[in-house]
């Protein structure tokens, strides 16, 4: 069977998916603004992805909603695994094109382990905290052999990564994704600027956890390195900590409500 972008079962699965990944970065990005001001005894290090199942399960239809999520993230990931694969975007097999197509299959990895957590909350019907999984890589990396230099190898990656998505924001590049036609023009000024602003806060917090990386190399303590929560808690601990953290949260949510747009006002291939 043939598939391309425009396909009703491939714009389908990436509408769903794209809702899905906008639901959790709202919730991320409520739950750090929450932490920032202490409200109902949020912590920074609890706003990752723990801590939102966490919240969930203890909100009313809590359950209903994470399983959603779990369904959603997964069609996020089976598209952009085909996106990868069958070149759903013409990126082309060139090595520009085959590095775009990667970045396409690490995000369908990394969300489908994120599906996979939620699907496992809501059968078991509770969030375990589990280990940091950015301080066990760490970890392994650090006992591997040249070890110091393999997590200075990843902080640089993930360093790029931020640049990156900062680079994204700054020059708007989400435009392409969104038919900016079905929008009236003040609409859709002030939402391409909340993309804006959403990649440029979650290229932030990229950084963040590539200086974690680094500062694990340095003193060769994996237990330095960390995800979110533990950037946030950097981040809130810095000068004018509460309020940088307010911001990228808020960062975060435009971010998710990007996903929003690019979920209903999907530009066709």
């Amino acid at each position: 069977m043939y598939y391309s972008a425009n396909s009703p079962s491939i714009r389908l699965l990436a509408k769903i998916g794209l809702s899905a990944k906008g639901v959790v970065y709202c919730l991320i990005g409520l739950f750090a603004i929450m932490a920032a001001f202490e409200v109902n005894g949020h912590s920074a290090r609890t706003s990752d992805r723990t801590g939102v199942m966490q919240n969930l399960l203890s909100q009313p239809f809590g359950n209903i909603v994470l399983l959603l999520i779990a369904a959603g993230l997964l069609c996020y990931s089976i598209w952009r695994f085909l996106e990868s694969l069958l070149d759903l975007s013409g990126k082309g097999s060139n090595a520009t094109g085959i590095g775009q197509r990667l970045t396409y299959f690490f995000s369908g990895l990394t969300y489908l382990s994120v599906s996979f957590f939620a699907a496992k909350t809501f059968w078991r019907n509770r969030a375990e905290r589990e280990g940091d999984s950015y301080s066990d890589l760490s970890k392994k990396l650090l006992e591997s052999p040249g070890g110091t230099w393999l997590l200075i190898i990843a902080a640089l990656i993930l360093a790029g990564i931020g640049l990156y998505q900062i680079y994204y924001g700054i020059k708007e590049k989400h435009r392409k994704h969104i038919d900016l036609q079905s929008l009236n023009f003040n609409t859709a000024s002030i939402l391409i600027r909340a993309g804006k602003v959403g990649y440029i806060s979650r290229g932030l917090v990229w950084l963040v956890i590539a200086f974690l990386f680094f500062k694990a190399s340095s003193h060769r303590n994996p237990e330095e390195a960390g995800d979110t929560g533990k950037a946030f808690s950097f981040i809130q601990h810095g000068p004018l900590g509460t309020y940088m953290l307010a911001a990228i949260a808020l960062g975060l949510i435009c971010y998710g409500v990007t996903n929003f747009l690019r979920a209903f006002f999907q530009r066709g291939s």
